[in-house]
């Protein structure tokens, strides 16, 4: 099944600011998406977690038009105090 994917401003950003190896890692793992180092995130209906590396990627899915919006891209360590 093909998704349509969203990468919106705030994730985006961050991709930019890295290297452009990891920037091809990360683009690469979004787009093999919901494939991957893939988990829920427990006190959130609808997120989940792609960790690529030392970095991880939040997104959801919308099953009904097939979509998956990545929200937000950070390190480990500041990615979760966010949510």
């Amino acid at each position: 099944m093909k998704y349509k994917i969203i990468i919106l401003k705030r994730a985006a950003r961050y991709i930019e600011k890295q290297s452009p190896e990891m920037q091809e890692r990360l683009l690469k793992a979004i787009y093999r998406l919901p494939a991957g180092d893939v988990k829920a995130m427990k006190k959130y209906q609808n997120l989940y977690r792609l960790r690529v590396g030392k970095t991880r990627v939040i997104y959801s899915v919308d099953g009904e038009t097939i979509t998956i919006t990545v929200t937000d891209a950070g390190n480990r360590g500041q990615i979760y105090n966010r949510y």
